[in-house]
């Protein structure tokens, strides 16, 4: 046998289309991508649709969107195509029947004409005796005419591998290295079911020999399964892919595996995201968080934890792949986000942000964009943020705040009152609107006022953009402008005005 290591590298992600594509399976695929990359290989996506009961016709084009978007764009593949097509494995059925067929007839495996309920009584029965459940190899003991008469009752049948019932399988991992299996504790699992439909543990490995797949690099879930997936390659005599079985995403405090169906919590108690549309949708940037997932079971080195997939697959190997489960550390990805989002160039963070505000049912304005990205740059976490901090700036119309909430600490209604009607004042007669002439005429308000800056730039900022959180409060007047700030103003004061004297008619 030859060392696959010498072979052209070609690796592949092979996820089954049964919804949206979780978080721990575009992880598994980063790391095919990465490492078709850095080796100048080629990355193959491959579609295991063999579940006809769960296969989804939706989630075909919601996986390759996340794909995408991600930045991981295949070699071969659905819309894609190349030598070894189809890509999908309802497609190529008869080519899994025909091998299943053959392993038959050497004698590899055999026709199991067991019902479901026998198989359940059998399991039933281990149960009772405190034995490990599993098929009782009861059809692998038929005598070919006993096969040959079932088969001519119409019974349906599936074909089974027949596993060594003595000695040991010894498989190699890149990641894991040698691990010996007893092959007394190993089933005969199915290979092609009823519905002439092939399971994984045939299909892929069918697949990856015909599509010359290099490297299988897939979640360890499957390592309980290596042992005979090892002896079905074994079986057909075929030169062996290098295998590496990837470390699983656990939850943020590392006990039990990222779940859809329970989802961790932060530690505030809010549910995260294990889905990828939710990061997609959620303002996350798919450079952070093909940065963020990288970093999870895979060690950049020179402690670095912010880099671009560029910097990651020029030293991407498997051999800084740690094979210890690894947890998922949400924060690091708030922060992450964060950095990438102010690593961008402004007008791409712009063209982000438009995306983030039309979604929102905003109107956006090119120029006034324009000058609200730098703003919110280096506030951001997520780019949905923005939408809380200056949706402001592009809503049709302007709702004055309730006068309530004009007030600051500290402040009543009448010192509210002044701070409005000397700002009003000062801003009004400035000739220069810059960020900076308004600093300038503003600030020594509070001392004449007795206000601290948070009080009367609370105030403003209230007034001037209806929120307490906004963009910092003089670069937004200057994108507002001088006429519609100073309009905003004294809508405030007039409101706060009317709620005073209301407020002296009912006392």
């Amino acid at each position: 046998m030859t060392d696959s290591a010498a072979r052209p590298v070609r690796t592949r992600f092979a996820p089954s289309p049964t919804g949206s594509l979780h978080i721990g399976g575009l992880r598994t695929a980063l790391f095919n991508w990465l490492f078709a990359r850095h080796h100048g290989g080629q990355f193959i996506l491959r579609i295991e649709d063999t579940d006809q009961n769960r296969f989804d016709p939706t989630a075909l084009t919601t996986l390759m969107e996340a794909l995408r978007w991600a930045g991981l764009q295949w070699d071969e593949g659905p819309e894609i195509n190349g030598p070894f097509a189809p890509y999908v494995q309802s497609e190529r059925l008869a080519g899994y029947q025909q091998q299943a067929q053959w392993l038959v007839d050497e004698g590899k495996a055999y026709k199991c004409f067991c019902s479901s309920e026998r198989l359940k009584q059998v399991n039933e029965a281990k149960t009772a005796k405190g034995e490990p459940s599993g098929y009782d190899r009861f059809c692998r003991h038929l005598t070919p005419v006993e096969v040959a008469e079932r088969e001519a009752q119409g019974q349906k049948y599936v074909i089974r591998f027949k596993m060594p019932l003595e000695g040991q399988t010894v498989v190699q991992d890149a990641i894991r290295g040698e691990t010996v299996f007893e092959n007394n504790t190993q089933q005969d699992m199915v290979l092609l079911k009823s519905d002439g439909f092939p399971t994984y543990h045939l299909a892929h490995v069918l697949d990856d020999h015909a599509m010359q797949i290099s490297h299988v690099m897939r979640a360890v879930e499957w390592f309980p399964s290596f042992p005979l997936h090892w002896q079905i390659w074994e079986a057909f005599g075929w030169e062996k892919p290098i295998f590496a079985h990837l470390p699983v995403l656990l939850n943020p405090n590392g006990k039990g595996k990222m779940s859809k169906r329970n989802p961790p919590k932060d530690k505030f108690g809010n549910i995260i995201p294990v889905m990828v549309h939710d990061y997609m949708r959620g303002g996350y940037l798919p450079e952070a968080m093909d940065n963020f997932l990288t970093n999870i079971g895979w060690n950049f080195g020179d402690e670095r934890e912010f880099f671009s997939m560029a910097e990651a697959i020029e030293r991407f190997d498997l051999t800084r792949i740690n094979p210890a489960n690894s947890a998922f550390p949400v924060e690091k990805l708030e922060w992450l986000n964060g950095e990438h989002i102010r690593a961008l160039p402004m007008d791409e963070l712009a063209t982000r942000l438009r995306d983030v505000f039309e979604t929102a049912g905003l109107t956006v304005r090119d120029e006034v964009l324009r000058q609200v990205a730098p703003l919110l740059q280096i506030r951001l976490k997520r780019l949905t943020d923005a939408v809380a901090i200056a949706g402001f700036f592009f809503r049709d119309e302007f709702t004055p705040p309730p006068p309530e909430h004009l007030i600051q600490k500290k402040m009543d209604a009448a010192q509210t009152q002044q701070a409005l009607e000397r700002s009003i004042a000062a801003l009004a007669a400035l000739t220069d609107f810059s960020h900076a002439s308004q600093q300038a005429v503003l600030e020594p308000l509070t001392t004449e006022l007795s206000l601290s800056n948070g009080q009367l730039f609370g105030v403003l900022r209230v007034a001037v953009t209806g929120q307490q959180v906004s963009t910092p409060l003089f670069e937004t007047m200057e994108v507002l402008g001088q006429a519609e700030s100073v309009a905003r103003l004294e809508l405030a004061q007039e409101s706060l005005r009317d709620s005073i004297e209301k407020s002296v008619t009912n006392s």
